[in-house]
């Protein structure tokens, strides 16, 4: 078992930051952890890698209690925070052997695991570089090989592409899968459809609360309901389209958007059929008939839009 959370909890006062959440996670599998600023994501994240004790509960990394065994479970974690401390006058290769000596790789394996993890992270044409030559996406590349460095086998990353341009998120979206196939990788990231490209499962948490966990696809069935449509009909300008729409059988709710018509099914009923008839009889031509998948950011909307929720309660600078 990667990691196994039982009750963790976190309380600053008598705010709940992160309140009683347990889950599990296997090797092999790459967690995308969501939530809203304050929902309590990088208060659980601090809590797992023992640098913020919790209030009640605990979890096992590899099998090591982050209450008892502290430096066991430091030992087992590679973690990459949204800020990755580097030292920007450093050459890449000093600075990772210095990481190195510092994670306790042994002397003789020193070399080996550099060079593994210059090739790993595609760091080789810039090795003789300083880190602060580097451009933004290189340095996310050297965090994440110094998080690698003392072969860890579970990685937890905090924002890993925050700052990247697009071309550099989709190099570190490849290699965290690539890593994600021998290791136990749980990721925090604000950008959804990166989490939705990259992870195999979902956590999402709210008000310190999981609120949703599995793969992406049963997400979506599980909160998003039946189909939606969008509809675009070339009809008389007395016409009332919304009106006519929302009488057919199978329709729950019509909302106009950018000149069109989004449609939302009762239960399991497809109204696509009841669309088609409903133009022909009136004689409009139906110029589009889509069915939308709902989206993870859909089912996070869905989860976490709440009006009444209260100001973030993680710790500071969180």
């Amino acid at each position: 078992m990667g990691i196994a959370a039982s009750n963790l909890t976190k309380v600053y006062g008598t705010q709940k930051a992160v309140d009683d959440i347990s889950f599990e996670m296997n090797t092999g599998e790459v967690l995308g952890f969501l939530g809203p600023n304050g929902a309590g994501k990088s208060t659980t994240m601090r809590m797992l890698t023992c640098y913020l004790e919790p209030t009640a509960g605990t979890a096992t990394l590899d099998g090591y209690d982050i209450r008892t065994q502290p430096e066991e479970v430091r030992r087992r974690i590679g973690y990459l925070p949204e800020n990755t401390p580097l030292y920007t006058d450093m050459p890449i290769v000093d600075y990772l052997r210095l990481s190195a000596d510092l994670q306790s790789v042994p002397e003789g394996a020193i070399g080996g695991r550099i060079q593994k993890m210059m090739d790993v992270c595609g760091l080789g044409p810039e090795r003789h570089k300083r880190i602060g030559e580097l451009s933004k996406g290189f340095q996310q590349r050297v965090g994440l090989a110094q998080a690698l460095l003392h072969d860890p086998p579970v990685l937890i990353l905090d924002e890993p592409t925050t700052g990247l341009d697009p071309n550099q998120i989709v190099e570190i979206r490849e290699l965290i899968k690539e890593i994600g196939q021998e290791k136990t990788v749980m990721l925090s990231s604000h950008i959804l459809k990166e989490v939705e490209m990259t992870c195999d499962r979902i956590l999402i948490i709210d008000q310190g609360r999981i609120v949703a966990d599995g793969p992406t696809e049963e997400l979506r069935e599980q909160f998003m309901g039946g189909t939606r449509l969008r509809v675009r009909v070339d009809a008389p300008d007395n016409a009332d389209v919304n009106e006519a729409f929302e009488t057919l059988d199978g329709v729950a709710s019509v909302q106009r958007t950018n000149g069109h018509y989004e449609l939302a099914a009762s239960g399991e009923t497809d109204p696509a059929a009841n669309v088609f008839r409903l133009c022909a009889d009136r004689g409009w031509v139906l110029t589009e008939l889509t069915p939308l998948e709902s989206s993870l950011e859909d089912v996070f909307r869905e989860l976490t839009e709440t009006p009444d929720t209260p100001a973030g309660t993680e710790a500071p600078g969180d």
